[in-house]
């Protein structure tokens, strides 16, 4: 049970009831602060529709940084954006071997933005030589807009843990279909 209120639109002022066009559970309790929200959704808004970055690949990070944080939300969300942007289930599949050190068919590409991601996750920056090998790859624009997605779902998985934001039901089948493991 999230520890803030989920807001409907008539709860808002006239102003912000834009913050809710997608009504989901995340936004609803941002909304509480609709400044906060505002910002959230402008950061989130450039790493989705501004970013020069292969959407695909955006998308594959999310995953793992949410996969790491062992994050219900984050997960079951981009699974089902992941979808909608290119990923599919031999890309979760081979996602979730490759965090466990298993062989996959991965693009080296992808295998390095899996691996700059974990880094980021667990150590809290990417190796020189992780990043290094991306910026070749990317160039630097697109370095950066990774560096910040990885680091922006970063915050985002903690914001979704802290407020103990629940899984809306449409989402939970991402879940029973790729489940955590156990610990």
């Amino acid at each position: 049970m999230a520890r803030v209120p989920y807001l409907e639109v008539s709860d808002l002022a006239p102003e912000d009831q834009d913050l809710l066009k997608r009504p989901i559970w995340l936004f609803k309790a941002l909304v509480n602060s609709p400044k906060a929200a505002r910002a959230f959704s402008g950061l989130g808004g450039y790493i989705r529709y501004g970013s020069k970055l292969d959407s695909r690949i955006r998308e594959l990070a999310i995953l793992q940084v949410g996969w790491l944080a062992r994050s219900p939300y984050e997960w079951s969300h981009h699974v089902k954006l992941g979808y909608d942007f290119g990923v599919t289930d031999d890309d979760i599949k081979a996602l979730i071997d490759d965090t466990a050190g298993k062989p996959t068919k991965l693009s080296a590409l992808d295998r390095l933005v899996l691996k700059g991601a974990r880094e980021m996750t667990s150590d809290g920056a990417m190796a020189e030589a992780t990043f290094a090998a991306l910026q070749k790859e990317l160039g630097n624009e697109q370095v950066v807009d990774l560096t910040l997605t990885i680091g922006f779902y970063n915050a985002v998985v903690r914001v979704l843990g802290t407020l103990q934001i629940d899984v809306e039901p449409e989402y939970m089948p991402y879940l029973q279909k790729y489940p955590f493991p156990a610990v």
